[in-house]
């Protein structure tokens, strides 16, 4: 698990002095532990390592001089012992421990249709000098993030988008549909970012970046190849146990300990059983909740798992005002803006469990491969009429975050007139899915080339690495999602719940009852923390944002206090300006400035 960045050039041109220190300086954060450069003609490539597999024959970047190879990767390869000795027999041999070799000497036999046989999270730039090229990759369901931004004299690339701000030729914009985006949304999806010219590699390709600068994008997954199964309970949970047992054997490869965050749902509480099922032994598991809140948590089911299961298990009962100090640093450490509150404790998570670990486990993706979400099974006829009202998805994912009234009052000119429409990226997925797909089919699917590697999975990966930490998500295994997309409904959704399927099979191995009780998710008390007063100072802090002047009205911002201190709403709408407001110092005014983990989020509001 590391960052990584670099570039290349237009014949003749030259960078700046330091170009690949500055942009991997931005990255430390993802790999403390040894780092590396790479220049070669109009290339460079850089690394930032966080050593989890070959750790003394790791360090990148990584060199087949013979072949012309060079190689810097972020993430796991989990199938490389087998694809080694299978590369083996074509006189390929591993040098070193490292997983991400196995990248280099699968590229050498098979070229790009190498990407086919690689299983795991990662992203990388391979740069191959024979054939005069640069290769970006990105792993199926964009687990690990890498951006890129296309200039006159060259092409950047970077794990995360304050390594490649420095770089462009003018100061930082913001992108107009994808803050609309976020505000309506929670993220922004697709390959554009909030920054005008930086995007994303999409998952499931890579980007081949020639002499001249041209690009071509080879797409070698997609989940819409999936074809429904005609598949009993009896054969399904069998096939689904196999395919577990598979996953989580290649997952826990690994040379340093690793451990569990235990929501107390069903995710985590899978996740726990198979750690225990493959040998993982009195491993460290993490749980959160909250002292003076009415909002319930799961720290009780959670703490019964872990001890049922034997591990040594850290229960966390954070105050509102720990949480909340969590609010600049997830905003830097995310880079990208989402309204996921979860993102505060999964930062406090993280830097706890980076006392003692480098590897934790996380249940991420259960719901979107097994249909557990309840936006996945509406009665007809919302689903009708929310389809009648806005169409093009078959009514999933038409409501908007904002109220209408918020967005007439507080958008500024350049927000009410943006194109393309807010749901244009739903739309482009639903309209994308076979015909012989079912309508849940098509709501996992919109959900997992959106809203799963767009904001998900962002703080999965942004909020660990922030402090060092490789997050391991098992039910994106590829082969888990390819499963669980083909099942028929009836195997996924019963009696009013998600996850059929997975349930069934999980509820021997779990304590008695754990399955019975009702999901909570990983809720925040937002509601709690941002009233009253603070709620007024927001606003007038708000007020003073050259970001919020920028792009909405801020004489609306009084209104939009009044009605959250008196119930009326406006939660959602005030904590998202505020978010747009700390994000647009950190990202726009000030690129470079680094909040500490725990900070007055209020002295990060109003510019300077």
């Amino acid at each position: 698990m590391c960052g990584i960045a670099g570039f290349i050039l237009r014949a003749g041109v030259e960078p700046a002095p330091g170009t690949l220190e500055r942009m991997i300086e931005r990255l430390g954060h993802r790999g403390p532990d040894d780092s590396g450069l790479y220049r070669e003609g109009a290339v460079g490539l850089a690394q930032s390592r966080l050593s989890i597999i070959g750790l003394e024959t790791g360090h990148q970047p990584l060199l087949e001089p013979a072949d012309g190879l060079a190689l810097v990767a972020n993430g796991e390869v989990y199938n490389y012992r087998e694809l080694n000795a299978a590369l083996g027999a074509a006189g390929r041999v591993a040098r070193t421990g490292s997983d991400s070799e196995t990248i280099l000497h699968a590229y050498a036999v098979h070229g790009l249709d190498a990407l086919e046989r690689l299983r795991g999270m990662y992203a990388f730039a391979l740069h191959d000098r024979r054939r005069e090229r640069l290769i970006l990759a990105r792993d199926r369901l964009g687990i690990k993030p890498l951006f890129y931004a296309r200039l006159p004299d060259r092409v950047v690339f970077a794990s995360e988008l304050k390594a490649l701000l420095a770089l462009l030729p003018e100061s930082p914009r913001v992108s107009a549909p994808a803050l609309r985006q976020f505000l309506h949304h929670q993220f922004a999806a697709g390959e554009d970012t909030l920054i005008e010219g930086v995007r994303r590699v999409p998952p499931g390709e890579a980007l081949v970046i020639d002499s001249e600068l041209n690009l071509t994008h080879h797409r070698y997954w997609s989940a819409r190849r999936v074809a429904p199964r005609d598949i009993g309970p009896e054969y399904a949970s069998y096939e689904l146990g196999e395919r577990l047992d598979a996953a989580m054997r290649e997952h826990m490869r690994a040379d340093v300990p690793f451990g569990l965050f235990l929501s107390g749902g069903v995710d985590s509480a899978v996740l726990a059983a198979l750690l225990h099922r493959h040998g993982a032994g009195r491993i460290h598991s993490f749980s959160v909740g909250y002292r003076g809140t009415r909002m319930a948590d799961e720290l009780d089911a959670a703490e019964r798992v872990a001890a049922h299961f034997g591990f040594e298990h850290h229960r966390l009962e954070l105050e509102l005002d720990q949480v909340f100090g969590r609010i600049p640093h997830s905003i830097w450490a995310a880079d990208e803006l989402m309204r996921d509150y979860a993102c505060l404790p999964t930062s406090i998570l993280a830097e706890q469990a980076s006392a003692g670990l480098k590897v934790v486990f996380s249940g991420e993706g259960g719901d979107e491969v097994f249909g557990g979400y309840g936006r996945y099974r509406p009665p007809r006829l919302e689903r009708w009429g929310k389809g009648l009202l806005r169409p093009g998805s078959g009514g999933f994912r038409t409501r908007g975050q904002w109220a209408g009234r918020w967005q007439r009052a507080l958008y500024g000119a350049a927000l009410t007139t943006v194109e393309p429409p807010d749901r244009a990226p739903f739309v482009a997925a639903w309209q994308a899915t076979p015909g012989d797909w079912s309508d849940l089919q098509r709501r996992q699917y919109t959900d997992l080339v959106t809203a799963l590697p767009d904001n998900l999975l962002v703080k999965t990966d942004r909020m660990l690495m922030g402090f060092g930490v490789e997050g391991r998500v098992p039910f994106l295994d590829h082969r888990l999602v390819e499963f669980g997309l083909a099942l028929p409904d009836t195997l996924k959704t019963r009696d009013g719940s998600g996850k059929w399927l997975l349930r069934r099979w999980a509820e021997p191995l779990l304590p008695p009852g754990h399955l019975s009780a009702p999901k909570r998710g990983f809720h925040v008390p937002v509601g709690d923390w941002l009233g009253g007063e603070r709620a007024a100072r927001v606003g007038e802090l708000l007020a003073r944002n050259d970001g919020i002047r920028a792009w909405f009205r801020p004489e609306a911002l009084p209104a939009l206090v009044a009605a959250r201190r008196a119930g009326r709403g406006g939660g959602r709408e005030l904590f998202g300006l505020l978010q747009f407001a700390i994000w647009h110092r950190l990202f726009i005014e000030r690129p470079g400035l680094t909040p500490a983990p725990h900070e007055d989020p209020f002295d990060w509001i109003a510019s300077d």
